[in-house]
């Protein structure tokens, strides 16, 4: 309505991970972990293998204890080392890899199952089921089962079977990873698509980082047990803090420098201090400079951009752009650059790399 004013944005977390740790003998999975997440809020845990997501989550959902710290939703403790809340009276939804859906009952079913065991009554459950359907796009299916279904098909009845008892929490364990690559890639979207429809507070786990990055309002990297970085994906990708976030969300090149306060020297060429948008301590520094952020030329720029002279070592097209490898005078940094398609260098010619100061980030 013209005039209103919206409702004030939530204070109040929905859950909170207070110094967390959960260890299985004398392997510690996770450690001293801190997090809070809002109302409504759509967070990823991303990280390689055995960074400890998955047991963040299974603490979150009540199937493990934490060894240390408390978890607390809503203002109420729900986990703790003397004891959690069952898992049955958390009120969340949890998804699994293998989606979990009865083989025996149809797509309307299986979407019904939580409902019914909530006691709602049969035209309850009816409305309910048919405008979850209707969302999730699976009306047309509801009297198949699950064998008549594609991967990405019984994914939405998993998801829709999630949502519809509306759960104060939605919780998601790698929930794309038996997919092909072009399912997965829609999948994403469409679990965006849904978040934003419902506003479910969702915690997301997954290695893959375009997933996190479609999917999440903030991301938080993990690396052996602990947090690197908590951000919005836009911040995380141009602005990592470390060198792990960096090179694990995209793809980088590490440059060392040397920084004496008004400019910092890489050899062969050096990036006025007053140019970077972060200023790097006085000394060593290493940046972090992605590979489209670089402008290869066959000759000099004329934009004033610091540049150095490059010889090309090796290239790749791959369709949407060129990757190439790039060396320097120095002869042993390597850099990884990308051109659009018409832009095309051979191997062994000279070319010239220039940098945009405002897109090298100096990392810790």
């Amino acid at each position: 309505m013209i005039g209103s004013v919206a409702p004030p944005a939530p204070t109040v977390p929905r859950l909170v991970l207070d110094d967390v740790s959960c260890a299985f003998g004398s392997v510690l999975a996770v450690e001293h972990l801190s997090l809070a997440i809002m109302p409504g809020e759509f967070v990823s845990l991303l990280g390689p293998s055995g960074c400890g997501k998955t047991s963040t989550l299974r603490m979150i959902a009540g199937f493990i204890e934490p060894s240390s710290g408390t978890i607390a939703m809503d203002g109420d403790i729900i986990s703790s080392p003397r004891g959690s809340l069952p898992p049955e009276r958390r009120q969340m939804s949890m998804i699994f890899q293998s989606y979990a859906i009865w083989p025996n009952m149809t797509v309307a079913e299986n979407v019904a199952f939580g409902l019914r065991l909530r006691r709602f009554d049969r035209e309850t459950i009816r409305a309910k089921v048919a405008e979850m359907l209707q969302v999730v796009q699976l009306a047309h299916l509801a009297d198949r089962y699950p064998a008549a279904l594609s991967g990405g098909q019984q994914q939405r009845v998993a998801l829709a079977r999630a949502m519809v008892i509306q759960p104060r929490m939605l919780l998601l364990d790698e929930p794309l990873s038996n997919l092909d690559a072009n399912l997965r890639e829609e999948m994403r979207s469409e679990i965006r698509r849904l978040h934003d429809a419902f506003k479910f507070t969702t915690v997301y786990v997954t290695h893959d980082q375009a997933e996190a990055m479609v999917t999440s309002d903030r991301i938080v990297v993990m690396n052996q047990g602990r947090i690197e970085q908590v951000d919005d994906p836009y911040t995380l990708y141009t602005r990592p803090r470390s060198r792990f976030v960096a090179g694990f969300i995209g793809r980088t090149n590490f440059i060392e420098g040397h920084c004496n306060g008004k400019e910092v020297a890489f050899g062969s060429f050096a990036v006025p201090v007053a140019a970077l948008d972060v200023t790097p301590p006085n000394g060593k520094a290493t940046f972090s400079v992605r590979p489209q952020s670089m402008r290869l030329s066959p000759t000099p720029s004329a934009n004033g951009q610091p540049q150095a002279a490059v010889t090309i070592a090796e290239r790749a097209y791959l369709g949407e752009f060129w990757d190439y490898v790039v060396t320097l005078p120095e002869g042993s940094a390597r850099l990884r650059v990308t051109t659009p398609p018409l832009e095309i260098h051979e191997v062994g010619a000279s070319a010239w790399l220039a940098f945009d100061p405002k897109q090298m980030t100096p990392i810790s």
